[in-house]
């Protein structure tokens, strides 16, 4: 689950975090007086769940309170296309205003879980104030990592190092401990998946400020957080992902492809998706309906794909387990029933029960493309996808 940046700065300021001065508008007139309180220059900072803000117009200075106002006018109810939004944009409901801060240089500071050590890693860098994953395609070199032993903590000798690593001596070593233990803090007690600052500035004052902050939390851990939950806006995510949640469908992720998946099992669907894309073709979704013997799973797997206006095949790839081919199959002729395919679609059944299933199959004398092998069942999907 993603939050927003001013969220995400309130929750690293509670674990000690220094963050600039400001408060979240809804209103220009409420940025106006905001800005009025501060008392200084400030920054209006539209909140949405992508990057590259600045880019897309997102970002404005004001010096006096009603050009705070006028900024906001502008901000609230845009349209911002960045990099990260796709063409269709987001609309911008909210804007952070802050006071301005002069910068003397923009580090980055970042946490993540490392997947193949099973540790968090903190990552820090001289080069902030960019995406870190252009710094790691062109200058690994400057991306210095930590890796935390889970039941030790984050302890102060691993800040040093990337203070050390980073330039963050003299005054500002123990400031810098301070500020990356506050944010793994933060990081743990929240059951994160990301914890970012980027930029972490050092100030003209030669203080430390997180000018920029991103969080994201573990969906498994947000029955403990039901503070985090509040914090959800649904108007961020993708209404295909939320549709698929309420209908209770395993996991769904929409992609930018054409070929829609319906697939048991996360390492079978992400397979399903390496053979599209080895076909010739590009996926349009990760779906997993589970390990279930659900017809209605199923049902509302098709509901999710034929409601996305980009998928022009769908491939469905089973393999049977504890999970029965014949439920599956008669989840496919429900679906049939119940809704206009408008689509190829292309089924591959093998497993458990497998002869029940193909038996439904026939029987219903759907026009359906089969295949046996998962090559041949991808060839046929980017073939009937055109």
């Amino acid at each position: 689950m993603k939050i927003h940046e001013y969220q995400a700065k309130q929750i690293m300021s509670e674990y000690g975090v220094p963050v600039p001065k400001g408060r979240v508008a809804a209103t220009p007139q409420e940025a106006r007086q905001i800005a009025q309180e501060l008392g200084v220059p400030v920054v209006i900072k539209a909140q949405i769940h992508a990057g590259g803000r600045g880019k897309g117009g997102g970002i404005k200075l004001a010096d006096t309170p009603a050009e705070a106002e006028d900024a906001a006018s502008q901000i609230i109810g845009m349209r911002l296309v960045t990099h990260q939004t796709g063409p269709e944009g987001r609309i911008v409901k909210r804007v952070l205003v802050e006071e301005q801060v002069q910068a003397q240089r923009e580090l980055y500071l970042g946490i993540v879980i490392d997947s193949g050590s099973g540790r968090p890693v903190v990552m820090a860098s001289e080069a902030g104030g960019v995406d870190i994953e252009q710094v790691a395609a062109a200058s690994p070199e400057k991306i210095h990592k930590a890796f935390v032993d889970p039941f030790a903590g984050f302890q102060p000798y691993l800040g040093r190092q990337l203070a050390f690593a980073t330039g963050l001596t003299g005054d500002l070593l123990r400031p810098a401990v301070q500020l990356m233990t506050a944010l793994y803090r933060a990081f743990t007690a929240k059951d994160a998946s990301l914890a970012e600052i980027n930029p972490l500035v050092v100030t003209s004052d030669n203080r430390l400020l997180a000018l920029d902050a991103k969080m994201n939390i573990d969906d498994n851990a947000l029955f403990r957080h039901s503070e985090i939950v509040d914090l959800r806006d649904r108007d961020e995510e993708d209404p295909l992902e939320l549709q698929a949640q309420e209908l209770g469908i395993g996991s769904y992720v929409k992609l930018t492809g054409n070929i829609g998946c319906v697939v048991n099992g996360a390492g079978l669907a992400m397979a399903t998706m390496d053979a599209i894309k080895q076909a010739g073709g590009d996926p349009a979704n990760f779906l997993d309906i589970g390990t279930v013997n659900d017809v209605s799973r199923v049902v509302n797997a098709f509901k999710i794909l034929t409601a996305d206006p980009s998928v022009k095949a769908i491939l469905i790839n089973i393999f049977g387990g504890m999970a029965r081919v014949d439920v599956i199959a008669q989840g496919v002729v429900d679906a049939h029933k119940e809704m206009k395919m408008g689509v190829p679609v292309v089924v591959r059944l093998a497993g458990t029960n497998v002869a029940q299933g193909e038996r439904i199959l026939e029987d219903a004398a759907l026009p359906l493309i089969r295949a046996i092998g998962l090559g041949e069942a991808a060839q046929k999907a980017v073939k009937a996808a055109g």
